[in-house]
């Protein structure tokens, strides 16, 4: 039984792969044949995954948005955004898990990236060695910037682009103010401006593969709560550095870097 890393699961068109990362390794846990039919009802799909994820306390001890990391491709790809994101609603529902549903072409970044690192046609292979292409990192920059510029130091050491903030370095004339600016940032016309300023940071949302949301001890600010709402509208993946408080909808994401 896997009681350490991440069971990382990959659902096909016709098949389920289990894996458990550890340590930078990937070993492969059990495959097993499973057909989804991109014209299925979400609901459906949703009960044949739950069905699966039960299971998996045979290889994992605990299985949650931790521990365990859903990936999917192939018939899942083929989905309307809005079946799309009624399956991975359904999916949350029913089981406390985000499936990520990877888009062709980061499908590909992952494969090539197996191949060129380590000669595997595995996509996992790929994903656990640069598994964010491109991230917006989140977070209060007046309270926790120091714990945001390490986890944006930790992205960039993995090979990640991160869009936004593109440098956190603040301009001193707004230090300890309400609204800090970073030098790649024009000063405020006026207090209506802030709104320009965010919609910029939030725009890059679309972007990104993932939404890295820096919340040291759990808490999440009023501002990050208002974000969140933006990445929900955009079906985007939003990964917390740790395990959110009070926030009083749960949704879909998941929790600690790294697969």
């Amino acid at each position: 039984m896997a009681t350490e890393g991440r069971v990382l699961v990959h659902f096909d068109s016709d098949r389920a792969s289990v894996y458990r990362s550890q340590r930078g390794e990937l070993t492969m846990l059990q495959k097993q044949p499973l057909a989804f039919d991109e014209h299925g009802a979400p609901e459906a799909l949703a009960e044949r995954i739950a069905e699966f994820c039960a299971g998996l306390t045979d290889v994992c001890e605990v299985v949650n948005n931790k521990t365990t990391r859903l990936y999917a491709t192939g018939a899942f790809q083929q989905l309307p955004h809005p079946q799309a994101a009624a399956l991975i609603n359904a999916v949350y529902v029913d089981t406390g898990l985000y499936l990520n549903i990877v888009a062709p072409e980061l499908e590909q970044f992952y494969l090539h990236t197996g191949r060129t690192t380590c000669g595997s046609d595995a996509m996992l292979e790929g994903l656990t060695r640069r598994e964010i292409r491109k991230a917006v990192v989140c977070g209060s920059f007046q309270q926790s910037l120091g714990y945001i510029e390490g986890v944006i130091a930790r992205l960039r050491g993995r090979g990640s682009a991160v869009l936004s903030p593109p440098s956190t370095r603040v301009k001193p004339e707004t230090e300890g103010t309400d609204f800090i600016l970073f030098d790649y940032q024009d000063f405020l016309k006026n207090e209506r401006d802030t709104w320009r300023h965010k919609y910029v940071h939030l725009d890059t949302f679309r972007q990104a593969d993932a939404v890295v949301v820096c919340n040291p001890g759990g808490r999440v600010g009023k501002g990050t709560i208002f974000e969140l709402g933006f990445m929900s509208a955009l079906s985007k993946r939003v990964i917390f550095t740790e395990e959110p408080q009070g926030i009083s909808v749960f949704f879909p994401c998941e929790v600690g870097l790294d697969a």
